[in-house]
């Protein structure tokens, strides 16, 4: 198990390098940029924009790699009818003054040493904005995707024994309509109801923690804590359910049905030593592959909704805003960040394959 580890750390280094150039390729042709968006700045007089321009807080962006010159090293497109002494300036202050290659390749050797450079158009380091959101973005995901595999698993293998039954009926209906209203219509509901609306107002509407968060005792932290995620959380849970939920309850179902579970009840063995000693680690391996994607998914995607909603400032709603800015340094920074975390997950997903069926050996596999 040793080398397959290794092996497969190893092909995370290319994978990880394709991704970027990719993504980077594509960035070169997209039109729009960090520089037409201070060009729009200055044309529509914004006075935060001609600060920046030989500004303290840009002096570093020449570290990061910055997608946006022609791909044939001409001048930059929001260049045309512009003074060329102020575009110079301006490619220069965002490292687009150097070749397309030499910029990624300068990016991607940063990245190794997690040198993410400066964003763009905050004073503050990519590497410290991106510690700053982590919390948030850590809750959301690992709460979510917790609670929804602690409740789906368990609650698909019922309904796999019990399969045609009220039960069965009655909680399908529930989580297909769970799954069928979007998530940022429950977080209203809940808002509505539970948050000072038209009823009641028992939890907070902003922030992941209280402004007297540092004030309070330990066991009021995590009191206070609770208390903000409790609204967010649920209204994720309850759209998330359908997936796994239905999942489990299909590979329980294949899987009671097949030749080798009629041969253990003919041996004598009670349906539970059946169900969990042989049934559930081959139905389980089918859930377990979709977890890394899963967590990706619950981590970043299906927060951003939620994120903005509650006030929520997390990795998410920093990564939508990036784009929209054109705020290159955090995008790509986030992207490999992402991207690396996904691959980690893979390799993990292939380890809990090996625990839960141990007959599953990767040694003998090539990677």
């Amino acid at each position: 198990m040793t080398a397959y580890i290794v092996r497969r750390l190893a092909l995370m280094v290319p994978t990880l390098l394709g991704i970027m150039l990719i993504s980077f390729i594509i960035i070169q042709f997209a039109p729009g940029g960090p520089i037409e968006r201070i060009i729009a700045q200055l044309q529509g007089t914004n006075v935060d924009a001609t600060a920046r321009i030989g500004g303290s807080s840009t002096g570093d962006f020449s570290k990061m790699a910055a997608p946006g010159q022609d791909a044939g090293g001409g001048s930059y497109r929001g260049a045309r009818g512009l003074d060329p002494e102020l575009i110079k300036s301006l490619e220069k202050q965002f490292g687009f003054d150097k070749p397309p290659v030499e910029r990624f390749l300068h990016m991607m050797t940063s990245y190794l040493t997690f040198d993410f450079g400066q964003s763009y158009f905050r004073d503050v380091s990519v590497l410290q904005l991106i510690k700053e959101k982590l919390p948030v973005s850590i809750s959301i995901g690992l709460w979510l995707t917790l609670l929804t595999y602690l409740i789906s698993i368990p609650l698909g293998i019922r309904k796999a024994v019990q399969d045609g039954s009220r039960f069965d009926v009655w909680t399908s209906t529930v989580v297909i309509i769970g799954y069928a209203i979007p998530s940022f219509l429950f977080a209203i509901f809940l808002i509505v109801l539970f948050a000072g609306g038209s009823f009641l107002d028992w939890f907070p509407l902003r922030g992941l923690v209280s402004d007297n968060f540092a004030q309070l005792s330990w066991p009021e932290k995590i009191l206070d804590y609770f208390w903000h995620l409790a609204l967010p959380i649920t209204a994720m849970v309850i759209s998330s359910l359908a997936t796994i939920t239905f999942l489990t309850k299909n590979s329980f179902l294949d899987e009671i049905r097949k030749q080798y579970v009629t041969t253990a009840r003919a041996k004598g063995l009670t349906e539970t030593r059946v169900l969990y000693g042989h049934v559930f680690r081959n139905a389980m391996l089918l859930v377990i592959s979709g977890f890394p994607a899963a967590f990706i998914s619950a981590f970043f995607t299906n927060a951003l909704l939620i994120e903005t909603i509650f006030s929520l400032d997390g990795l998410g709603r920093l990564s939508f805003e990036s784009v929209l800015n054109r705020d290159y340094a955090v995008v790509f920074a986030t992207l490999y960040i992402f991207s690396a975390i996904g691959l980690l997950l893979n390799l993990v997903s292939d380890l809990v394959y090996t625990w839960v069926d141990p007959r599953i050996d990767f040694e003998t596999r090539e990677v």
